[in-house]
């Protein structure tokens, strides 16, 4: 067998892995919690590494060591900020959402919570946030539609419109068949391959470039500000890129996790296994960038064309045709584990928070499980027209739809877990205020200097709390409702201290 076909035999058995999957979660699921939430019965390794493989994407194994490549450790800045803030995540919203979303009418959706928390009869809360996952995240899944097809492209020379049908079928079918389950049980899947190639190929390169310090000498010869964290950045860059750290606290795909887990307590199992696998995972992909650069200066007959191939690079050299396409497979993985993340929680948006709120306020679970799974299939039909033909327009909405998230949901999700005085018009005028914000900062230019997240953020933080004082008025099932999850909250931490 040749090389290529090797590598295709291991793409073909881990896509033929991820259908099996959702087989099996198709025969677990039975209710719309199950279909939407996993019927809250996620474990903590489970919850902790589909949260992680959701929100990493190809941009982990490819834009990363990409960029630490080409520019060196000034880089690593957005991973600092993305490790604290998913370490803030887990520590102070994960356990407080999985409480309050029980307390609040066990809402299964991120919108459905904020109109059951805040009380919102107007509906206009639940509407508007459901638009908001609903529009970005159509583009959002056309935009991994178009990475996954550009993978097939460059790594089996097939044609982009094959690659095209192969990951939007395979991910479309397991997602669609088996719902929330299937996504998060093929994400823990997907989030073991990506930590495991990010701890090989790096380990590997080590000992073909001489050993650590052989490694970081090379690098230092080629440019020693490679190794400097401050050197080839400024204050508002540094700042810009830590700020992306804040964007974990609104991304409705990752916090829908932490509503799904199996109890309060776990949140903190989960906590520590997710950081594990977010720390290896970004270390091994820093060193993998180093280790290129030692590897091709030391070895001037290989050559690397694009920066971001560099993971890809490696693996092919270092290794066995079979695990090598066993890396190729974690970059799949981690394009694919974010597609089908993203389209159940666009289908929920769709169903439970605008067909039923809107259309059919008393459909029952058979119905709507059947609409989730149509819902589904439409997002992917109209995600896969926009990806039809390359456009560069998808792929550039990416780069602030992670700041619209996080500055339109962000400041919300916090106030309304740890403020009573919260209220649903501060919510609103917050939410829509942040969204704004970053397509207004962005598209006059100003995200050049300052990433549109910061503005965003602030600016929602300061409305909501704001117009939620000059709005607020006392409800006694509100204050119940906030009581009882802190009731709960602790009940769980002093089970989990006696045991």
């Amino acid at each position: 067998m040749s090389k290529e076909t090797l590598q295709l035999v291991t793409i073909c058995i881990y896509l033929a892995g991820m259908l099996f999957i959702g087989w099996y979660s198709f025969r677990r699921t039975s209710n719309l919690t199950d279909y939407m939430l996993g019927g809250r019965s996620l474990g903590p390794a489970v919850t902790a590494l589909s949260a992680g493989a959701a929100d990493m994407s190809g941009w982990l194994l490819m834009g990363l060591p990409g960029a630490v490549y080409a520019s060196g450790l000034c880089q690593a800045w957005i991973a600092i900020g993305l490790t604290i803030g998913a370490y803030l995540n887990w520590l102070l919203v994960a356990p407080r959402l999985r409480a309050y979303t029980k307390v609040a009418n066990d809402s299964i959706t991120i919108p459905s919570y904020l109109e059951n928390r805040f009380k919102d009869k107007t509906k206009l809360l639940r509407i508007i946030s459901g638009l908001v996952i609903l529009i970005f995240f159509t583009f959002y899944v056309s935009s991994g539609m178009v990475a996954g097809a550009v993978f097939f492209q460059s790594s089996f020379h097939t044609d982009y419109h094959t690659g095209l049908y192969i990951v939007g079928g395979v991910c479309v079918a397991y997602t669609l068949f088996g719902g929330f389950l299937a996504v998060s049980y093929t994400d823990f899947i997907q989030g073991l391959m990506m930590v495991i190639s990010l701890i090989l190929v790096p380990a590997i390169g080590i000992f073909k470039t001489g050993g650590p310090t052989e490694t970081f000498d090379a690098v230092r010869a080629i440019n020693p500000a490679f190794l400097d964290l401050f050197k080839g950045t400024t204050f508002l860059g540094i700042i810009s890129a830590a700020a992306w750290g804040l964007g974990y606290f609104g991304q409705p795909h990752i916090i829908v996790r932490f509503m799904a887990i199996k109890t309060v307590k776990e949140t903190k199992s989960a906590r520590r296994i997710g950081m594990t696998w977010m720390i290896f995972s970004l270390l091994g992909t820093i060193l993998t960038a180093f280790v290129g650069l030692a590897f091709f200066h030391n070895n001037p007959h290989y050559s690397l064309k694009d920066p971001e191939t560099v993971f890809i690079s490696l693996s092919q050299i270092f290794y066995h045709p079979l695990f090598a396409g066993f890396a190729l497979a974690a970059i799949l993985a981690a394009i694919m584990s974010t597609i089908s993340s993203q389209l159940i929680v666009t289908s929920s948006a769709l169903i439970e928070d605008l067909y039923k709120i809107v259309v059919r306020k008393d459909a029952k679970d058979k119905e709507l499980i059947f609409l989730g799974r149509m819902a589904i299939l439409l997002v992917s039909i109209v995600a896969a027209i926009l990806a039809f033909k390359q456009n560069n327009t998808i792929l550039n909405l990416v780069a602030y739809a992670w700041a619209g998230f996080g500055a339109s949901f962000g400041p919300v999700i916090i106030l309304s877990l740890f403020w009573r005085k919260a209220t649903n018009w501060g919510a609103i005028a917050g939410m829509v205020v942040g969204a704004v914000t970053v397509i207004v900062w962005k598209n006059v230019g100003l995200g050049d200097k300052l990433y549109e997240i910061v503005p965003g953020f602030v600016f929602n933080f300061l409305v909501t709390y704001i117009v939620s004082l000059l709005t607020y008025k006392m409800d006694t099932t509100i204050e119940k409702d906030f009581d009882k999850s802190i009731r709960l909250l602790k009940s769980e931490e002093d089970e989990e201290l006696s045991a």
